[in-house]
């Protein structure tokens, strides 16, 4: 079986966490999820321009941004939880790198409409469009 990491939203942590939790207990032996746990929940739901305010935030962000690409770096299959087509700028990241590295790349949602702030070149690297941990889980024996 394969591997998996998710990259999404810090907004979204704990519908990732929940996620995740249903793959484990499907039997996936491998998932590996971004790493929100230092941000208090009033932090995790404000935008990331608004969070980029705390001197703080912005000192740690270079050393997580790492560990999640070391995340991608060790996956066999890349999984993004976009949902509402949300992708923010790290994940846009992530998705670049997961790309690099030849992965296959699996989404929550289809991308939003370029109108509404989507990205057509973020879409066109979705393999296909997975809502539930069962349907994932499928792609990955």
């Amino acid at each position: 079986m394969k591997s998996i990491v998710i990259c999404g939203s810090q907004r979204y942590n704990d519908e990732i966490n929940q996620f995740a939790a249903r793959l484990r207990r499907l039997g996936v032996p491998i998932v590996f999820t971004p790493d929100f746990k230092y941000l208090r929940k009033e932090k995790l739901q404000m935008d990331e321009k608004d969070r980029l305010t705390s001197r703080s935030y912005r000192k740690q962000i270079p050393a997580l941004v790492h560990q999640h690409l070391d995340r991608i770096r060790r996956a066999d299959v890349c999984f993004v939880f976009n949902k509402n087509g949300y992708v923010g700028v790290n994940t846009t990241l992530e998705i670049g790198f997961a790309h690099g590295k030849e992965m296959i790349i699996y989404a929550l949602e289809p991308e939003i409409h370029a109108e509404d702030g989507g990205e057509l070149c973020r879409h066109i690297l979705f393999t296909e469009i997975i809502n539930s941990p069962e349907e994932l889980y499928k792609r990955l024996l």
